[in-house]
């Protein structure tokens, strides 16, 4: 099939075993297996996340998501008396919250799920069933909705394939908390982790500083949407769901000053490059303040200012897919994907890496 084919979903399609979603992160953040790929040369080195700076050079800019993943998922009591779990869409919204609830039941409009973490804090009642599977939830409780109620109510909005029960044993949530949160993580505001970051740690982070690599941050608030497969066939009739994002004057600067010296701008993860690529001008500037992006970036694509890509390995049919093929090519990412599988490569938001360059 040639590039000019329209692209379709199950062009992104590949077999995923169930054992090769990892589960747990790794003992520790760097110790994850990396795939170094050469693009120019079609070549690929295994290798662990923590020799990420054999490959990179003095000079080269590594720009990181610094958004901050707040806690989501809230475990909530029917009035029946079972268990049930909000997912809050927009944690911080200033009226009714957007939430998956699930199981979903006959939930009733007006009923109210009360709080497993402090059910005297008040409840979450319904105010209205979307036809997308979206409900809405007004907050009435003691105190109005805020971020410190959140973080008192919610847990790690691990995504859907990551199996933990109802209510986690402390040690787990704990866990979670501290792995599913990148070193840097600044600005709240995402329900998924920038999963490719997660591999980094203060120390190797302060080790690349010191050869010369210099790092810099944007903030893309990563959705929900992030999850959705692909669902028409044709890709171009995909609905991309939108995200905010923004490049800081900082940045801008930063990357301005990395092409006048012909270093390697490197994207760590999928949404620091949409980040990039959404805000980036024709005349090499960036766009000021925050914008929303519905960008869906596949193969065709011409990318404006990225050199190098390091992201995790994406579900099959994801959006994602597309991404990473456009940065390289479809029978390239399926082949590298292919022999990852075979050499146990742990997939997805807690697994392993590739570095694209």
């Amino acid at each position: 099939m040639s590039e000019a084919s329209p692209l379709r979903a199950s062009d992104f399609d590949y077999e995923l075993p169930p054992e090769a979603i990892a589960q747990t992160p790794p003992r520790l953040r760097d110790s994850c297996r990396l795939a170094v790929v050469d693009r120019a040369a079609r070549r690929v080195r295994h290798v662990r996340f923590r020799d990420l700076d054999g490959f990179l050079r003095p000079g080269d800019l590594l720009v990181l998501n610094d958004s901050k993943v707040l806690p989501a998922r809230i475990p909530v009591r029917r009035a029946s008396g079972g268990n049930a779990e909000l997912f809050l869409l927009e944690p911080l919204a200033s009226g009714p919250l957007p939430v998956f609830l699930r199981p979903a039941g006959r939930i009733k409009l007006g009923e109210a799920l009360a709080p497993l973490q402090d059910p005297e804090a008040g409840a979450f009642v319904l105010e209205q069933r979307r036809d997308d599977g979206v409900f809405l939830f007004e907050w009435r409780g003691k105190r109005p909705w805020s971020q410190t109620l959140l973080d008192k109510l919610g847990l790690p909005p691990l995504p859907h394939y990551i199996h933990r029960e109802r209510l986690p044993a402390k040690a787990v949530a704990a866990r979670d908390k501290l792995r599913y949160q990148t070193v840097y993580a600044r600005l709240a505001g995402s329900v998924a982790a920038p999963t490719a970051g997660l591999h980094f740690t203060t120390a190797m982070l302060d080790r690349l500083r010191a050869k010369g690599v210099e790092c810099a941050s944007v903030t893309l608030h990563v959705g929900a949407g992030t999850f959705q497969p692909v669902k028409s066939e044709l890709l171009r009739d995909h609905p991309m769901h939108t995200e905010a994002c923004e490049v800081p004057p900082e940045t801008a600067k930063a990357l301005a000053d990395c092409r006048k010296r012909g270093s390697r701008v490197i994207a760590v993860g999928t949404t620091a490059l949409r980040t990039l690529e959404s805000c980036a001008q024709a005349d090499g500037s960036f766009s000021r303040g925050w914008i929303q992006t519905r960008l869906f970036i596949m193969p065709g694509y011409r990318f404006k200012c990225v050199d190098g890509l390091i992201t995790n390995f994406h579900q099959p049919r994801s959006t994602l897919l597309p991404l990473v093929a456009a940065f390289w090519d479809r029978e390239g990412v399926r082949e590298l994907y292919r022999d990852c599988l075979e050499r146990g490569y742990r997939f997805l938001s807690y697994g392993d890496a590739c570095f694209f360059q």
